[in-house]
């Protein structure tokens, strides 16, 4: 391939399907194969060659990087275990009793490491509070403040973060920047080119968008941040096996039809469930009546795939509702191409007390839909007569 055919190819749907170095090493293979070798032989002492032990790098592991990387103009990124695990990759960056500002309603398996476990085994503390305003961030900056925790749009109630600004201050204060961009997928929001040093996802999302993998990945916007990243994925060890970064690197390449296919028919399903009479809340950016609809128009090419809504009732209710459905399947995860319900009460935010899940908004009756490839006039119907059967 000429040079400048690769940089004709500058559309994100065609980026899906050639970006990164997803060449094969040993044929000419459409497709890169899956190296299983945890080892890989040199020819004497003083040979160096690119690939030598799979813990510290690895062909498959290589071309899923180098495509993602390039999908979030990032300058190379490290594929992990987990979401979780990247985001604990991207805590190994900060020095014992750093100081963590987070977005307030983050994740709740996030919330978890950072209070459960790296307050006790590094003396790390947290700040949580609404990113949006910038004086009450740096009001909660502290001097050994070492990063900002971003989730945009959070999870399950979708807020959102004005991402370009506060990068600006962290900039301003030496300070990390690193955003939870799993709901939205490089397709939806780019955060680099709004000036965060970091992107994680959960790869066993929309990434991946299959439900056949489990993975994370964090992104880096310099050089020298990735250089640290791949210090600490060699000796923390927690990277991504060879078969899932196949299955990863293969899910990135219908990304573009996926994530236009499930951001529709969330607008579609969302503007529905707005009106229905056994609805109390939609919670959805991309609909004029969200608080940050402007925003989202601004950061994001669309809404994103993602609605959640409080029903009238209660957990009786709800879980008549779910009884019900017909193609939504009851789940911890999102992002595939099935369309998944998930009660954040009692799964994604199990682990969080009464108290911290009201102080969150997360209430017995919130649903959170995650939309998939189906047809949206099905969806509908489905959660229609689901709604109104559960109150018959």
């Amino acid at each position: 391939m000429s040079q400048a055919m690769s940089e004709r190819k500058s559309s994100f749907a065609t980026r899906t399907i050639h970006a990164g170095e997803q060449s094969a090493f040993a044929d000419n293979a459409i497709f890169p194969a899956i190296y299983t070798a945890s080892s890989f032989a040199k020819r004497g002492l003083d040979d160096q060659p690119e690939y030598a032990y799979s813990r510290v790098s690895n062909p498959t592991r290589h071309a899923y990087e180098s495509c993602v990387a390039a999908l979030e103009e990032g300058c190379g990124a490290l594929a992990c275990a987990s979401g979780v695990a990247a985001t604990a990759t991207v805590l190994e960056l900060l020095p014992k009793d750093s100081h963590v500002v987070v977005m307030s309603g983050v994740y709740g398996g996030t919330f978890r490491l950072l209070e459960d476990y790296r307050s006790r085994t590094s003396g790390l503390t947290t700040t949580y509070i609404d990113l949006n305003d910038l004086q009450a961030v740096a009001a909660a900056i502290q001097p050994n403040t070492r990063l900002i925790w971003i989730e945009s749009p959070t999870n399950p109630l979708l807020g959102l973060v004005d991402i370009r600004p506060l990068c600006d201050l962290a900039r301003e204060r030496d300070i990390l920047t690193c955003i939870d961009n799993t709901f939205c997928s490089p397709w939806n929001q780019q955060p680099i080119t709004l000036g965060v040093d970091l992107v994680m996802h959960s790869a066993s999302k929309y990434i991946g968008g299959h439900s056949d993998l489990t993975g994370g990945v964090v992104v880096a916007a310099n050089q020298e941040l990735l250089g640290r990243l791949r210090k600490i994925g060699m000796a923390v060890g927690a990277i991504q096996g060879p078969f899932d970064c196949y299955l990863a690197l293969r899910g990135l390449k219908t990304l573009d039809v996926r994530m236009e296919r499930q951001c529709a028919n969330a607008l579609k399903v969302a503007s529905f469930l707005e009106s229905h009479p056994q609805v109390e809340q939609v919670y959805y950016p991309g609909l004029p009546s969200h608080p940050q609809h402007e925003l989202c128009k601004r950061q994001m090419r669309a809404g994103g795939a993602v609605v959640a809504m409080k029903i009238k009732g209660d957990r009786a209710t709800v879980n008549r509702v779910v009884e019900q459905l017909e193609i939504f399947v009851l789940a911890d995860s999102l992002g595939g191409v099935e369309s998944m319900i998930n009660h954040s009460y009692s799964m994604s935010h199990n682990s969080l007390s009464h108290e911290q899940k009201a102080a969150m908004g997360i209430g017995e009756n919130l649903l959170r839909l995650s939309m998939g490839i189906e047809d949206h006039r099905d969806l509908i119907a489905d959660l229609d007569r689901a709604l109104r059967s559960a109150v018959a």
